[in-house]
């Protein structure tokens, strides 16, 4: 299966440089996890450099069947570690907790994967992803830039951000149309934000789906009361931090049982 193509509609660029896949792998840290899930494997690149820590559990898991294949046949003596799944509806109630997620994510559903790791942020203490660079820039931006948006106040609410190294185009076959980035998320302290998580999420949400309007204006049409003074619902969403989204859903949530 040497001649294995990258499918388009999975969104396949396939990492070609060794020298990035070993620093990627190197920019795990120790410490905080028991099992290591890689996220679409590719051809293996990563699993290869992965699968020499000897990790006590460690699992690749990938959607696309012919690739599951391929694995199967580059380390035979690993099928076990190979999982044929979509990642965005894999469980991880079979899984040693804590987890570390490491991946070249496909671009076009790396959002949705971190919305899964939202999902199981008191199980994943650890993630290193190689990602669009325009998306990780967006993650790790700080509040008042235009690029502050969903991601970076969802993800920065209980993960540390760092951005690690660029990855130029030339490192992958097919070569993609824009730079990646390499990032590391690391589990913060916060375990409850001290206010209805669903209800942090629905206004962040809710407020940068309009991003140029007013929070009030934004929120009006959603919420039956909203506080008469709050100089939070004067600003647009950009202008706040994590804490005060976190602040701003304690008011609505008392105005609205």
């Amino acid at each position: 299966m040497s001649g294995l193509r990258a499918k388009k509609r999975l969104g396949q660029h396939f990492l070609t440089d060794r020298n990035i896949a070993l620093k990627t792998v190197q920019s795990l840290q120790d410490g905080n996890y028991n099992t290591l899930l890689e996220v679409g494997p590719g051809k293996g690149i990563l699993t290869e450099y992965l699968l020499n820590r000897k990790e006590k559990h460690f699992f690749a898991i990938e959607k696309d069947a012919d690739l599951v294949s391929y694995l199967n046949e580059k380390f035979p003596e690993h099928k076990k570690s190979m999982i044929l799944h979509d990642f965005l509806e894999y469980s991880f109630e079979n899984l040693v907790e804590p987890i570390a997620i490491i991946g070249n994510f496909p671009y076009f559903i790396s959002s949705q994967i971190f919305f899964k790791i939202l999902e199981n942020r008191n199980k994943v203490n650890q993630v290193i992803c190689m990602i669009q660079k325009e998306v990780a820039d967006r993650i790790a931006s700080p509040e008042g830039n235009r690029t502050y948006g969903i991601l970076s106040v969802l993800l920065q609410a209980y993960y540390d951000i760092h951005s690690l190294f660029t990855v130029h185009e030339h490192c992958f076959s097919p070569a993609p149309r824009v730079k990646s980035s390499v990032i590391r998320l690391t589990r913060n302290s916060t375990r409850d934000l001290d206010c209805d998580t669903g209800l942090f999420f629905k206004i962040v949400k809710a407020t940068f789906n309009q991003r140029r309007k007013m929070i009030r204006n934004s929120l009006k049409s959603i919420f039956i009361n909203l506080p008469d003074e709050s100089d939070l619902l004067t600003n647009r969403p950009e202008q706040l931090s994590v804490y005060q989204f976190a602040e701003l859903t304690k008011l609505i949530q008392k105005l609205n049982p």
